[in-house]
């Protein structure tokens, strides 16, 4: 399968809502490369997608990353009616393991300081997942969460791209 076809059949989706950190991004985009998985980005970010630290954590694989950004979550929601979105979340008990997931399958995260909105959540809550943690922390680094769910999702399909 060469560079065009990989990238017309991605193996998921990871969406950003409002992200804050550019390293997060950058760090984020890389995983996306190495797994033959697209990015979105909903706007606004607190940060320019040229940032240097964006460019610094996803090194020269920045060039290779598919992306793409949307200017609302209605926009975004709307450009993927028949694949399943998943709203990763820590106000939620049902386990990300717990899901049987399919090439296509989109992962939202929310912003660093305060999740997806509540109102998402809500309207969305059966398709709400969560990674298990102690209750010491608060939530798991934004970039390390994207690496788990997505990881797990690509096993559950045997790794294929």
């Amino acid at each position: 399968m060469g560079e065009a076809d990989k990238m017309k059949n991605p193996t998921f989706r990871i969406c950003l809502y409002q992200p804050e950190m550019p390293a997060n991004t950058g760090n984020i985009g890389r995983l996306c490369v190495g797994s033959n998985a697209e990015l979105h980005i909903i706007k606004p970010m607190r940060f320019l997608i040229t940032d240097k630290l964006v460019k610094r954590a996803g090194l020269d694989y920045w060039s290779k990353l598919d992306i793409t950004l949307h200017d609302s979550f209605e926009d975004f929601v709307s450009k993927f009616p028949e694949n399943k979105i998943y709203y990763c979340t820590t106000k939620t008990d049902r386990k990300f393991t717990d899901v049987a997931h399919k090439r296509g399958d989109v992962f939202m995260f929310g912003p660093e300081s305060r999740g997806i909105p509540e109102e998402i959540l809500f309207k969305y809550s059966s398709q709400n997942i969560t990674i298990p943690m102690s209750d010491d922390i608060r939530s798991i680094n934004l970039a390390n969460s994207v690496g788990i769910v997505l990881y797990e999702a690509w096993r559950q399909i045997d790794f294929h791209l």
